[in-house]
């Protein structure tokens, strides 16, 4: 995590110092966050998501996408629900309907 930390950091051209203001705590809790001594609070780890614009999950080291996925709509989640529940043979059939309406939609002409 403190790698993160100080990657989007230096990325966003802040100094520890600069970051410490930010954030209300001191350039050595900075310091102790980037080299892994310390752990920022629920508090800190939210406002970092927000300063850098990336996920918590991310700076936590949990997932190499930065930023967090924007939610379905019920729609789009049911469709998914649905997809899931068929075979690989019934996905690329599908697939295969999906791009043939695509195709010849009239509001896609190609």
């Amino acid at each position: 995590m403190g790698n993160r930390i100080k990657q989007l950091r230096e990325e966003h051209h802040m100094t520890q110092i600069r970051l410490s203001v930010v954030l209300e705590v001191s350039q050595e809790t900075i310091s102790a966050y980037e080299s892994g001594k310390h752990y920022p609070s629920i508090a800190s780890l939210l406002k970092l998501s927000q300063i850098f614009n990336v996920s918590c999950d991310y700076i936590l080291g949990l997932t190499e996408y930065r930023y967090p996925l924007q939610p379905y709509s019920p729609k789009e989640q049911l469709l998914i629900s649905k997809w899931n529940l068929l075979n690989e043979y019934q996905q690329n059939l599908l697939s295969a309907y999906l791009d043939g309406l695509l195709h010849n939609s009239p509001s896609n002409p190609q």
